[in-house]
């Protein structure tokens, strides 16, 4: 065979993926491939660490989420924020009738209640609708309630859907963990929940607690701003990183082009080694009865440190 015809074929070859397992381990589904943990999806609220009050037990988040050499790159329950969890998705600053519900700071407290020993308003898992392994890609589909506990009886806010798909993959000569991951929100009454402008609330993602140091964690994004520099400022995808186990690794969040206000502002906190993708940070807005609030994510774990030119290479397919 020619040079150029065999370059031709091998290029038409498809990417190496690995077969996908997953396992059910009480409140956490577990995937898995070749025995090398990829990332735990916690349904039910899980335990939080000793010493820590049982308010901050929360699930419906991803974590822990590894690179494919088995390295950490999120965080749960940190000092500084015990309602930080992995990768989540909620809302911050909420209008909804005459309460105000954030669902984002779980546990933490507001008014009269800042010792934070009751839940005001909660994201909770609500039901797993199926899961699945394969040979190229694992998964599930999951319910999850967007609750405001400010009004007896408890009141519903939201309905939402997480679809999400798990799998790893050499991308263009680099290993890759990929979670999909589209959350579909609806609203639970014929009340609209109003969401005014604030800077943070929506996709949340916490970095490994190893970073949690100010120098330890580096962030870049699509326009090639750091962690300074990018706070406030949109983008098609965001990159969080940093040193574990004396080499880098770190997670890209690749921002869909059919998002709500895309491309979508940014929140990259300069205490701590969270993000989050913000589209409040644009103004007021609400998510109303009968109208789907969809929003799409991949996230990319690898290892080594970010390259903008691989990864901008990534963010067009995935746009495709």
């Amino acid at each position: 065979m020619k040079p150029a015809i065999l370059l031709a074929a091998l290029l038409t070859l498809p990417a190496f993926a690995a077969d996908i397992q997953v396992e059910q381990q009480g409140s956490v589904l577990h995937f898995s491939t070749g025995g090398k943990a990829i990332c735990d999806y916690q349904m039910e609220a899980g335990d939080v660490p000793e010493g820590v009050s049982p308010v901050f037990k929360h699930g419906a988040h991803l974590h822990p989420v590894y690179s494919p050499s088995g390295k950490l790159v999120t965080g749960n329950h940190p000092e500084d924020h015990r309602w930080h969890r992995g990768i989540w998705l909620a809302w911050t600053k909420t209008e909804f009738g005459d309460s105000h519900p954030d669902f984002w700071n779980q546990g933490k407290g507001e008014g009269k209640n800042k010792s934070g020993d009751q839940i005001l308003a909660e994201v909770r898992f609500a039901k797993l609708e199926k899961s699945w392994g394969g040979a190229d890609v694992g998964g599930f589909i999951s319910q999850h309630l967007f609750l405001d506990h400010s009004h007896a009886p408890d009141q519903k806010v939201l309905n939402e859907t997480w679809n999400v798909e798990v799998s790893q993959k050499d991308l263009d000569g680099k290993p890759a963990n990929i979670i999909d991951l589209t959350s579909t929100q609806t609203c639970a009454t014929d009340k609209a929940l109003k969401l005014p402008t604030y800077h943070y609330g929506g996709l949340g993602v916490r970095g490994n607690l190893a970073w949690n140091p100010v120098d330890a964690v580096t962030m870049l994004t699509s326009e090639g701003h750091d962690r300074a520099k990018g706070d406030s400022t949109k983008g098609k995808w965001v990159h969080i990183g940093g040193q574990v186990d004396g080499a880098p690794t770190g997670m890209v969040i690749l921002i869909h082009p059919s998002n709500f206000r895309f491309p979508q502002p940014l929140r990259l906190n300069p205490k701590n080694p969270q993000l989050c993708i913000a589209p409040s940070q644009d103004g007021d807005w609400s998510i109303e009865p009968g109208k789907p609030y969809i929003s799409k994510y991949r996230i990319l774990v690898f290892d080594g440190a970010p390259d903008a030119k691989w990864i901008d290479a990534q963010w067009q397919n995935y746009a495709k």
